[in-house]
């Protein structure tokens, strides 16, 4: 299937490891041209140097999205390297566990981190994305519905993306511009698979997690996440806005009692 993203310009936020590095690859696979937005200088050059030479146009920015005036420049950096902004990807965030006990400043940090520059990316690109009746996706987070425990800052974060990609559908929908959010819940990403080691029995305890997942009883991959944004994205989409979609093999939302069997 011709997904008609040839030449499209594409920014993504936190484009250089797990899901957001999937997301670069998928379009540059498509002939889109990619700007990435990270904070290591190191794992962006590297990557833009290695897309490079296969042919593959990906710029890297480097930016604390943190900091709002780096979203800001983020922006103006692809507009001057590209010359328009078709699609942006709202992908950059980290569970940092900032529960009920780390008290309101770390909790605003934690926003800060997670949500402020989905927002101010968007703000700034907004016109670029009007010009070319473009398209938002945001990466959420299947705690944004499910609750986690000791991460109310994330959770709080995740629960803004959605409201915020229904807001901006509505929003944009005049100007012709799609914004949906795609959710992961139990992916393998090399974050992941850190966490896991830090368990007493790893193996053990990625068969549990497996187990409880409905379709394939297996993790969710990187490739399918970006696979979705990359179907979003593109013209063969072009009716659906406003949505949350949930890639997740039925892990967020299957009944409690399969949760049980499967557990035994």
């Amino acid at each position: 299937m011709n997904l008609q993203l040839q030449d499209k310009v594409v920014l993504v936020t936190g484009g250089s490891k797990g899901i957001g590095q999937g997301i670069v690859r998928s379009f540059l696979a498509e002939g889109s041209r990619v700007a990435n937005v990270n904070r290591s200088e190191a794992e962006g050059r590297g990557l833009e140097a290695e897309y490079a030479a296969k042919g593959q146009d990906c710029c890297f920015i480097q930016g604390d999205l943190s900091d709002v005036d780096a979203c800001r420049q983020a922006v103006a950096a692809t507009l001057e390297r590209f010359g328009r902004i078709d699609v942006l990807v709202n992908n950059a965030g980290v569970n940092d566990g900032v529960g009920l006990d780390a008290g309101p400043d770390a909790f605003v940090e934690s926003l800060r981190r997670n949500l402020v520059h989905v927002y101010a990316m968007t703000h700034f690109a907004v016109a670029a994305l009007k010009d070319s009746r473009g398209v938002i996706i945001n990466i959420g987070s299947k705690v944004s519905v499910t609750g986690q425990g000791g991460t109310s800052g994330y959770a709080a974060a995740k629960g803004g993306i959605n409201a915020m990609t229904r807001e901006w559908a509505l929003d944009l929908a005049e100007a012709g511009v799609r914004v949906n959010a795609v959710i992961p819940a139990e992916t393998w990403t090399p974050l992941y698979e850190n966490w896991l080691n830090t368990m007493p029995d790893p193996a053990a305890s990625r068969r549990n997690i497996e187990r409880m997942i409905p379709l394939g009883h297996r993790f969710t991959t990187v490739e399918e996440i970006a696979d979705m944004v990359v179907f979003l994205a593109s013209p063969r989409s072009s009716h659906t806005s406003g949505q949350i979609i949930f890639v997740d093999g039925g892990y967020t939302h299957f009944d409690r009692k399969y949760t049980a069997s499967s557990a035994d």
